[in-house]
């Protein structure tokens, strides 16, 4: 069986325990998972069966959504409330919604910030965040990233807390974003909340429970092409065999640059990409039928 299954993570569970349960659902061996959720995190976890495998990288470069909550007046190791206090403040004052909104501003648009050392980011090879764990100091560099949308939906004065949602581009860490935004503000702060909400066309709407997931079965499973948020291309009949044995295309039409689900009479053949100077579609990976 081949294509995506929208599962919703609870907390407590890592990204391959979910991996696990779908193998044993659907007694495959051959399963990945688009974009790694943190055990403590919940929300959308695609999940690919079979030979969609060979396409979860053009769903980890989706955009994606969050809802978030900060604590502020403590910040710690991991940038979530499972880590160890690295600093608190003594009274902290939550600034008025004006000085709030003023700082999330900065933050809109194309930004740079550091991961967290707490992360799967590999480092020589290895996990940063097993580096730490092993006492090793871990320094990971800056990369640009893009906030689509910041939009601040509460504020709890009383308990110094705020609620927002996040629409961001690949590599976005909402623990570093939100220790940024503790810092604009001159406080301390915590993630003490994650739920992710979007991965590319994937939705809360349509996912699965891992409970609901053992019931619904192969009703669950979306077809591989269908999952990814690519622009549509139609082939020449004629130019099938050409693609699927790694020849370009000539197109004259206008088309913007880049990553295309490529089809011939509805059936879908891969993935391609297209160079608006070179007026060619270039096959980037074939998906032949059965």
């Amino acid at each position: 069986m081949d294509g995506f299954i929208n599962v919703l993570k609870p907390t407590g569970m890592s990204s391959h325990d979910v991996v696990d349960v779908v193998r044993r659902i659907f007694h495959q061996k051959r399963v990945g998972h688009a974009g790694t959720l943190d055990p403590a995190a919940a929300g959308i976890l695609p999940i690919a069966l079979g030979r969609a495998a060979r396409l979860v990288e053009y769903l980890e470069g989706a955009d994606k959504s969050y809802r978030a909550e900060i604590a502020f007046g403590y910040a710690t190791d991991t940038g979530d409330v499972y880590g160890t206090v690295t600093e608190r403040a003594e009274h902290p004052v939550l600034p008025a919604a004006e000085e709030i909104e003023a700082v999330l501003a900065r933050f809109r648009g194309c930004i740079t910030q550091r991961p967290p050392a707490y992360s799967a980011i590999k480092v020589g090879g290895k996990r940063a965040a097993d580096l730490v764990r092993q006492g090793r100091v871990v320094e990971i560099p800056t990369r640009k990233v893009t906030i689509h949308r910041l939009e601040l939906l509460h504020i709890d004065a009383v308990r110094q807390r705020i609620r927002i949602d996040v629409d961001c581009s690949k590599g976005t860490y909402i623990r570093s974003l939100c220790a940024d935004i503790g810092a604009g503000l001159h406080l301390p702060a915590t993630m003490r909340f994650l739920l992710r909400s979007r991965v590319g066309a994937f939705t809360l709407a349509d996912a699965y429970t891992p409970e609901e997931l053992a019931e619904a079965g192969e009703d669950a499973v979306c077809a591989a092409d269908r999952a990814l948020s690519l622009p549509c291309y139609e082939l020449a009949q004629q130019r099938v065999k050409a693609f699927y044995s790694g020849l370009s295309t000539t197109e004259r039409r206008p088309l913007a640059a880049g990553l295309y689900r490529v089809y011939a009479d509805g059936v879908f053949l891969g993935i391609g990409r297209y160079d608006a100077n070179a007026q060619e579609m270039y096959p980037e990976k074939a998906f032949p039928p059965v």
